[in-house]
């Protein structure tokens, strides 16, 4: 019966080391392996009752069915025939004195040497050559005892499972069961010998050969059985050792829970009753102080709706819905389920609807009385601690489209805003019946336009003073909105400070838990529980009743308000306590702060727009183009004076009035430039191309031109003035000889920059049309002067060199003054726009090609006149001939025309010019005779006629200088 752990699982063959396969000797010394224990008889003892176990408490094992022969499990033969010895014998040492008596190891003899390798060495060394040839010889021929013990095995395996397949099937399938008949007849086929009449020798025999079968299939599933069991049979004896084991340490067990209970009884009747009556006792008086205060809670909460009418009674909005607010609050908290006030909560909210109308309303009749007020002799803003009420009282309910409807009113009051101005201005007006002329537009268009003008300065002063009081409402609404965004931080700011010492407080409460929690400790040390735990019942009582204190003193706080007469700012406090859930997101609130700059905008626009109204009302049957340019820039200057007040205030660039403004200014500028553009062709066609005399007013306006002043000086006071007018114009020390169109044409261009200093939004336009003024002057001059236009046009009989002369001159002053009018544009445009001043270099280019050309006609008339004299020119006495003295006289006439009109050095280049041309002509003539320098009497002759030409021109006045080179006139010798 006693079996070894140690022992090898395969047995050992009786001789010699090559009989079979050695099971590998474990080390003693080895720390990993444990000393082996004999494991206990596989099958426990039959509990007999006399000896029970150390107590008399209750046995867990006892209690239980008593053990008997079929509640083994084991194949008995298996587990008494121990695979893992080799011989039986070796039970009889084992059995008695264990199994470390057979495989003890015996210490080595102290008398025999130590025998190491090295003492093997010499022989190693002898066989080392033969050990490797049966080394390679054993690897090609393998050894015939592993190939018996590798044949004998696989022999076994297979002898093992050829005997298991002589069983059925059918004993082998899961669900095998010898109830299903049909199991049973194929296991038990009685039908093949039960017979009919009784039982006969052949049904004997078949039976007992059926029996052996069946002994022979159980053999063999034995046999099968107790090889598997064979290779673990380790693992199932410790098991079965395992399972004595876990039965002494139940019984321990059950020994130690009995002694438990004991204790645990004893304590519950010593210690835990009477401390418990005493915990259940203060309990009970919590209770009753928790309902104490729940019913002043209840009796402070009926007053509510009472409480609420006064407050709406007084306007008093604010308090009234935080007095709402922590009623419902309180009942959805502490007074949840009272069957009460199951109906209050449903009426608060219909009250709350109710406030929200009032609200509404409110706000409206304020946002009417307050914009429809007199702009003058009154404060900005209309009771401003009604509006911060109201505008807080919306915030609270979420009513955030209030601006919207001081948006409508603001619309209506602007248009009222312009009756009214034109109202008054009607009354003061004898001529306007408005009885018959109703329509406003109608009563502006009847004005004059100085009293159109004060209507319209007194519109721009009343919408100036309307924005802002616009502005003062919205900047009050404003900090209303900015207050709850500051108290949102405030909290945050706060729950964050609070944050920490709510920690600590969280953990104060885990300790007390914890202090509950260790009880029985408590209870073995000899103290009470009602000591440990007095100080936590005295800390949850205080912040019940101050929790309770609060409640009711903030329904009581809202219910003396109307008595108390607190102030708005410490309600509006409250509320950001009580009502931080119904209040708007800090998001929503940011929407509000844009709506509130965007309503600025809008009342900027509208004022704009109601502005436009009044100007096109104005300018539907054209007045306004027909205004002159002082009036139209008097209005031009009140209408950007307006506009930039407007921007200040609001901080908006308003378009509709600017452009309008701009619509009326193209329409003026229109009409100004065909005015002046007829003018001049008026005082164009009647010029009849004389010299005029300057007045003094014209040298006084030019002179101001050279001191830089490019305006139209004011005018003076009709007077006698000495100065006469002077035959020529001085400009920068020359003079110039001009027509009378050319002086207004320089006062028509003052008037045209004078605009633009007045008027720049109108540059680009204006340049343009001065653009086309100047050209059109060069181009009407140039038809009537070269293109001799006047001769039809004022009945000249004909186009004289002074005429030409003098155009020449008058187009030479236009000339030197486009440079100034191009500055003084360049300083009003935009740098984008200074691509338009390029008009102004073709205008210069046009103008001195003008010039060329006349100074070409010049030339061309003399060079007729020496082409038609020199063609008669004979060389005979007398000298000087006819024709030399007729060519004298005509440049005489010549220079005395233009000497006084042109300057020095156009004089003299124009003679040069002409002195050319008559070399050209005579030389060709003195070809064309035949006369050549060759000192002959013709020679002579002719030399004495240059003599005189040479000496006529150069006598006359500033003509000294001119070098004539008459010696070009001959042929030059081959």
């Amino acid at each position: 019966m006693a079996s070894s752990h140690s022992s090898s699982p395969v047995p050992r063959p009786s001789g010699g080391g090559r009989g079979g396969i050695y099971h590998k000797e474990r080390e003693p010394s080895s720390p990993r392996c444990r000393p082996v224990r004999s494991l206990p008889d596989v099958c426990p003892k039959e509990p007999t009752g006399e000896g029970r176990g150390l107590c008399d408490g209750p046995s867990v094992v006892a209690e239980h069915d008593r053990w008997t022969v079929y509640s083994s499990k084991v194949n008995l033969p298996a587990a008494l025939n121990d695979p893992r010895l080799a011989k039986r014998e070796s039970d009889f040492f084992t059995k008695t004195w264990g199994l470390d008596f057979a495989e003890t190891e015996v210490m080595p003899s102290f008398y025999l040497p130590n025998i190491t390798r090295e003492h093997f060495g010499p022989y190693l060394q002898e066989t080392a050559q033969r050990e490797r040839i049966h080394e390679r010889c054993k690897t090609i021929c393998p050894n015939k005892d592993d190939v018996d013990a590798v044949s004998s095995i696989t022999t076994n395996h297979d002898k093992s499972r050829a005997e298991l397949e002589q069983v059925p099937k059918i004993f082998m399938k899961p669900e095998f069961a010898l109830e299903d008949p049909a199991t049973f007849n194929a296991v038990l086929p009685w039908s093949h010998f039960n017979s009919a009449g009784g039982k006969s020798s052949r049904d004997v025999a078949s039976s007992k050969l059926l029996q052996e079968k069946l002994s022979h299939y159980l053999d063999v599933v034995e046999v099968s059985i107790a090889r598997q069991i064979s290779l673990r049979s380790e693992a199932f004896f410790h098991a079965m050792s395992s399972q004595h084991e876990l039965q002494d340490r139940l019984q321990e067990t059950q020994r130690a829970v009995a002694v438990l209970r004991g204790r645990t009884a004893a304590i519950d009747r010593v210690m835990c009753q009477g401390p418990l009556r005493a915990l259940r006792t203060a309990l009970t008086r919590n209770n009753c102080v928790k309902l104490h205060n729940k019913l002043k809670l209840m009796a402070a909460v009926h007053q509510t709706q009472p409480t609420v009418q006064l407050l709406l009674s007084t306007s008093e909005f604010v308090g009234a819905l935080e007095l709402i607010a922590t009623t419902k609050e309180v009942l959805q908290q502490e007074l949840q389920g009272i069957h009460s006030f199951r109906h209050l909560g449903s009426q608060l909210c219909e009250l709350e609807k109710l406030i929200d109308k009032m609200m509404v309303e409110d706000f409206s009749m304020y946002a009417r009385s307050d914009l429809n007020r007199s702009l003058k002799d009154e404060p900005q803003v209309l009771e401003k601690e009604r509006l911060a009420s109201l505008v807080f009282g919306l915030l609270r309910q979420r009513k955030l489209d209030f601006l919207d409807i001081y948006s409508d009113e603001m619309i209506m009051a602007a248009k009222a805003i312009v009756a009214q101005c034109v109202a008054e201005s009607v009354l003061h007006i004898e001529e306007i019946d408005t009885e018959v002329v109703t329509k406003l537009a109608d009563q502006m268009r009847l004005m004059t336009f100085p009293q159109w003008f004060e209507l319209l300065k007194s519109v721009f002063d009343s919408f100036l003073l309307f924005l802002q009081r616009i502005k003062a409402t919205l900047n009050v609404i404003r900090n209303v909105v900015l207050e709850v965004l500051d108290s949102y931080q405030k909290n945050r700011l706060l729950e964050e400070a609070s944050s920490e010492p709510a920690g600590q407080e969280s953990s104060n409460v885990q300790q007390l838990l914890q202090g509950e929690a260790e009880l029985a400790y408590l209870t073995h040390e000899g103290l009470f529980i009602s000591d440990a735990l007095s100080e936590a019942q005295q800390q949850q009582q205080a912040a019940v009743q101050d929790q309770n204190s609060v409640t009711g003193s903030r329904i009581q706080q809202g219910r003396a308000e109307p008595d108390s007469g607190t102030r708005e700012s410490a309600s509006r406090e409250q509320s950001f306590m009580s009502g931080e859930n119904m209040m708007p997101s800090e998001l929503e609130l940011n929407r509000v702060l844009n709506n509130i700059q965007e309503l600025l905008y809008t009342a900027s626009d509208v004022s704009h727009d109601r502005c436009v109204k009044v100007l096109t009302a104005r300018a539907k049957d054209g007045s306004l183009e027909r205004l002159s340019s002082a009036e139209f820039v008097c209005l031009s200057q009140a209408v950007d004076g307006f506009i930039k007040d407007t921007e200040e205030l609001c901080g908006r660039r308003s378009v509709s009035l600017r452009g309008a403004l701009q619509s009326q200014a193209n329409r003026f500028v229109h009409r100004f430039h065909e005015e002046r553009k007829t003018k001049l062709s008026l005082l164009l066609d009647n010029e009849r191309w004389k010299q005029a005399e300057v007045p003094a007013e014209f040298q006084d306006l030019v002179n101001s031109i050279a001191d830089g002043r490019i305006t139209l000086p004011e005018r003076k006071t009709p007077g006698p003035d000495d100065r006469k007018p002077t035959d020529f114009l001085l400009v920068n020390g020359q003079k110039y000889a001009v027509v009378g169109t050319v002086l207004l044409l320089i006062r028509i261009f003052l008037e045209y920059c004078q605009c633009v200093t007045d008027i720049p939004s109108i540059a680009t336009d204006m340049l343009t049309r001065l653009s086309d003024l100047l050209k059109h002057f060069n181009s009407r001059s140039c038809q009537l002067v070269l293109g001799a236009g006047a001769l039809q046009v004022v009945g000249l009989k004909t186009i004289t060199t002074k005429n030409l002369a003098l155009a020449s001159r008058c187009l030479q002053l236009v000339v030197l003054y486009i440079p100034v009018i191009r500055a003084h544009f360049e300083t009003k445009l935009q740098p984008k726009q200074f691509s338009v001043l390029r008009h102004f270099d073709h205008i210069t280019k046009d103008y001195n090609d003008h010039i060329a050309e006349i100074s070409a006609k010049l030339v061309a008339i003399m060079d007729s006149l020496f082409e038609k004299v020199l063609s008669k020119y004979e060389v005979k006495a007398p000298m000087p001939s006819a024709c030399f003295r007729n060519v004298c006289k005509q440049m005489a006439k010549m220079h005395e025309a233009i000497n006084e009109l042109l300057p020095e050095e156009q004089t003299l280049m124009l003679f040069l010019r002409i002195n050319a041309s008559f070399k050209m002509h005579l030389k060709r003539q003195l070809a064309r005779l035949g006369v050549v320098n060759d000192g002959g009497p013709q020679h002579g002759l002719v030399v004495v006629d240059v003599a005189f030409y040479t000496e006529n021109i150069q006598a006359l006045k500033s003509l000294e200088r001119l070098d004539l080179n008459m010696a070009e006139i001959w042929e030059q010798k081959r």
